[in-house]
């Protein structure tokens, strides 16, 4: 498997770049329960409502990220895209809690940890994602509740 960067320029369609003007999106294995469970922590600890989500296997996600040289299908990592930068895998997940209610804007100072011993252990549970927490058929279908911060 190819490491993915820590983070990577990316360009809108004007009217991708409309919905989701002054929020951070969130892709996510949709068929994943650690993904799934992952929007689930997010958006109680988000009152602002600054995240949007979509599944990395949806249209949405291939658009989000045309351009880069990241391909929806062949990932196994969280992808936040956040002011314009692409970020994957630990840097997605410790800028994510970095924005989430106190105290999760602590879990930021990971960050200093160098990126390959970070990522090695989120690698590791990406790997065993399925295994450890099971997946769906098909992806997840929110809540009423939910459906407003999917994209």
């Amino acid at each position: 498997m190819r490491e993915l960067p820590g983070k990577e320029p990316m360009a809108l369609s004007s009217e991708l770049g409309g919905k989701i003007e002054g929020h951070s999106v969130v892709l996510i294995d949709g068929v994943c329960h650690l993904c799934q469970g992952l929007v689930r922590f997010i958006i109680p600890r988000d009152p602002k409502g600054r995240f949007l989500f979509a599944p990395l296997q949806s249209e949405t996600s291939r658009q989000l990220l045309q351009g880069t040289s990241l391909d929806p299908g062949q990932l196994s990592t969280v992808v936040l895209l956040e002011d314009g930068v692409v970020y994957t895998e630990s840097a997605a997940a410790l800028r994510i809690a970095r924005r989430l209610r106190f105290p999760w804007p602590a879990a930021y100072v990971f960050i200093l940890v160098p990126r390959p011993l970070r990522n090695a252990m989120y690698k590791y549970v990406a790997k065993n994602r399925y295994r450890w927490f099971g997946r769906d058929e098909q992806c997840m279908i929110p809540t009423p509740e939910l459906r407003r911060r999917f994209l």
